[in-house]
């Protein structure tokens, strides 16, 4: 068959490389001159960036589509597994450091917070049991199909339906669980992962921790820029056609069926469509459907990112750090609920230069520091980041002990509207719809369309979420689902 797939985010190349295997003949589309869609590069002068996603786990995931092609993915990419997950510091000069040696992190826990050795234990066993129920079940097959259901791992799932907490907020489970309020704000943050706030997303969300916390966090020896690349040397390889700079201008629909697309006033006929493009972006401007109405009010949190080239270095960092708020709930209540910004909000900073050689001179760091922010509904970003900035380097100075403005020597600002235009994200946010509510994960667009035959979605904004190795999953439904329909 003729597919075309618009957009080369990572889950269009992942299902490009799956499609080309099962012998199609693929040919993607992008708007930019480049692919990766989130996953971009950054340089400011010796200073280089990624500006999307800034962490890997399940990288087995990004190995199967080599392996699937018969090539070896070390030709093409190299990663390796961190010691630390992550570094967390507080106001109050409190630090945790989470290894992913699980009893070193434990230990940790206990000497630092004085929890109870049990009582996380017991946290980390339902939080894998969780998955490993619904993993098969949910993860890797539509949603929106009983035979999804008609299996012994529905039976399973529904067996051990009180396990999932479903009726209890990430942050009661793990208030109820856990208990020490340090740890509570560390497993938590697990929320953001997707987008959502861990005050309205359900307990079942524990299982996101256990996606860190059991495969590992990793680091590519070129940063994460080349993921993609090296998933777009293979797809060269293996005979899948690029077109950049080429802007889809609609999905040809005849008879409630995809035929095509439009591109530049021509038509271009094909058997099945594959939308890589956000969900929502599909529908008001490739489907031009007056019908579809996105949940606004749902839609998951953005970020507003400051890349730093810093003149110096700071030992006590790590790949990932996250300096908390001392409000995480308030800070939560500001996104959610009156889209705006806490004025003491988390601070993630990820420095790629403690890992990866020559993304930034010799004794310097590159700092990409990120601020979890609502959606952009017409904020005066301008406003809002110069004061954010002040917040910001506050807060550095106080946790860290320095004077941080007097190392920054490079700067550039991506606010939630430059998302939205970069990314071409509806109203900047991440991951499209939150999972803020009981049943917000199973009301995420399918991976096909119901009234429309041949027409397909994947990538972030749709079943069965945002990340890397969810992008890849809805690329290996959507290349069975399209192998059914023959």
């Amino acid at each position: 068959m003729r597919i075309a797939v618009i957009g080369s985010g990572i889950g269009g190349l992942s299902s490009a490389i799956r499609l080309a295997k099962k012998g199609h003949s693929v040919s993607v589309y992008e708007r930019n001159d480049t692919y990766g869609g989130k996953l971009g590069q950054l340089k400011l002068n010796k200073y280089s960036f990624d500006t999307g996603p800034s962490l890997l786990t399940m990288p087995h995931l990004i190995d199967e589509l080599f392996q699937m092609h018969g090539e070896n993915p070390r030709d093409y990419f190299n990663y390796r597994k961190k010691d630390i997950h992550c570094k967390y510091f507080w106001d109050d000069k409190t630090n945790f450091t989470a290894f992913s040696d699980k009893n070193k992190y434990i230990n940790e826990a206990v000497s630092k917070f004085y929890v109870e050795k049990d009582s996380l234990l017991k946290y980390f066993s339902r939080s894998k049991k969780k998955y490993d129920l619904i993993n098969e079940l949910f993860l890797f097959k539509p949603i929106n199909k009983i035979s999804t259901y008609l299996n012994f791992d529905t039976v399973k799932a529904l067996l051990n339906l009180k396990l999932f907490q479903l009726f209890s907020s990430l942050d009661q489970v793990n208030n109820n669980d856990v208990g020490n309020q340090y740890m509570v704000q560390v497993l938590n943050r697990y929320a953001t992962y997707n987008g959502s706030s861990p005050y309205l997303t359900p307990g079942i969300m524990t299982i996101i921790q256990h996606l860190e916390n059991h495969f590992g966090t990793h680091v590519c020896d070129e940063g994460m820029r080349q993921i993609p690349a090296s998933m777009y040397d293979l797809c060269r390889k293996i005979g899948v056609k690029f077109h950049f700079n080429k802007r889809v201008d609609s999905i040809i629909v005849k008879n409630k069926e995809a035929t095509g697309i439009t591109l530049e006033n021509k038509s271009l006929k094909f058997d099945k469509v594959i939308s890589n493009v956000d969900v929502n972006i599909t529908y008001k401007k490739l489907l031009n459907d007056k019908t579809y109405l996105p949940n606004k009010k749902n839609m998951s949190s953005s970020a507003l990112i400051f890349f730093w080239g810093i003149n110096r270095e700071f030992k006590d960092l790590d790949l990932h750090n996250i300096l908390f708020s001392n409000d995480y709930k308030e800070e939560f209540k500001n996104i959610f609920e009156s889209n705006s910004l806490s004025a003491d909000p988390t601070i993630y900073i990820n420095i790629t230069s403690k890992d990866i050689k020559n993304v930034s001179p010799q004794g310097c760091e590159n700092w990409f520091v990120m601020i979890n922010a609502p959606k952009d509904i017409g904020q005066d970003w301008d406003k809002l980041k110069n004061t954010l900035r002040k917040n910001i380097i506050e807060k550095i100075n106080r946790n860290l002990g320095i004077n941080i403005q007097d190392h920054i020597v490079e700067e550039r600002v991506f606010t939630p509207k430059d998302i939205s235009i970069n990314t071409n994200s509806y109203l900047g946010s991440l991951y499209g719809e939150s999972s803020n509510g009981i049943f917000s994960p199973l009301k995420r667009h399918q991976n096909f369309s119901r009234s429309i035959k041949n027409l397909y979605f994947c990538g972030g904004t749709v079943h069965p979420g945002g990340g890397i190795p969810l992008c890849i999953m809805s690329s290996k439904i959507v290349s069975d689902l399209i192998e059914k329909s023959n």
